[in-house]
């Protein structure tokens, strides 16, 4: 009997995550990118979010995001931007990501938003966008070129800083950063945040004092930090959920 319990807790405590995602493929200009679409279950119309990887790629962790936020009720599509290219090599990331051409990684981003938009359960008056690293400077970038973005969160992503792109965001945005990234300093962050707030706009910003760069990432051994990465996550949920489900 003992034994019975102990399993049925253990089966409890397993986190059931939505069905398994799909690829999926739309265009962008004249190319074809790829993605992976997770899908709540039930009717919709359900919210939907573009899902950015960091500079890694397309990597499991990254899915595992999209996964639990289709789980929140998120038609949720975590782009591709490499086609097909991944790694755990910091230094071909780093490879990867200066061979990224920006004009295309934005406009595979702004394509994604119409792909969620033709579909038959997502709700397109409701389309966010989620980044991390590299994918939550792009998650910016979106809400830039995109009007129609209804929520955007940036987790320790590179900031703009020229007024003319920042008047175009018409997103809400919500900011995650560590104190410790030594790329994106606090003193940049508090700067955007308050020229984002001068615009009349809304930003709700949180820096972590004893996190660093990629601090929500449990496979960056050094840096993560648990309790940090569960009080951003029950952020993420609460301001998706304003923003995009009601």
């Amino acid at each position: 009997m003992k034994k019975l319990v102990l399993l049925l807790a253990v089966l409890t405590a397993v986190p059931v995550f939505a069905a398994n995602g799909k690829t999926v493929a739309y265009k962008s200009g004249d190319e074809t990118v790829h993605g992976v679409l997770y899908t709540p279950r039930g009717k919709g119309p359900f919210p939907a979010l573009v899902v950015i990887h960091e500079w890694w790629g397309l990597v499991p962790w990254v899915k595992e995001q999209a996964s639990k936020l289709a789980d929140q009720g998120y038609v949720t599509l975590a782009v591709d931007l490499y086609r097909g290219k991944a790694t755990d090599s910091p230094e071909t990331a780093h490879e990867l990501m200066r061979g990224l051409p920006e004009d295309r990684a934005n406009r595979d981003l702004l394509a994604a938003v119409q792909y969620l938009k033709s579909q038959k359960n997502v709700n397109p008056a409701k389309i966010g966008s989620i980044g991390w690293c590299m994918g939550g400077g792009y998650s910016l970038d979106l809400a830039i070129a995109d009007p129609t973005l209804a929520a955007d969160v940036i987790n320790y992503g590179h900031l703009a800083t020229d007024p003319a792109r920042l008047q175009q965001i018409h997103a809400p945005i919500l900011g995650l950063f560590g104190a410790q990234d030594k790329g994106i300093p606090p003193a940049d962050v508090r700067k955007f945040e308050r020229d984002i707030k001068g615009m009349g706009k809304s930003i709700d910003v949180t820096i972590y004092p004893d996190a660093g760069h990629a601090f929500q990432n449990p496979d960056n051994k050094a840096g993560y930090r648990a309790a940090d990465a569960a009080d951003a996550w029950n952020r993420t949920l609460e301001f998706l959920a304003a923003n995009l489900k009601k």
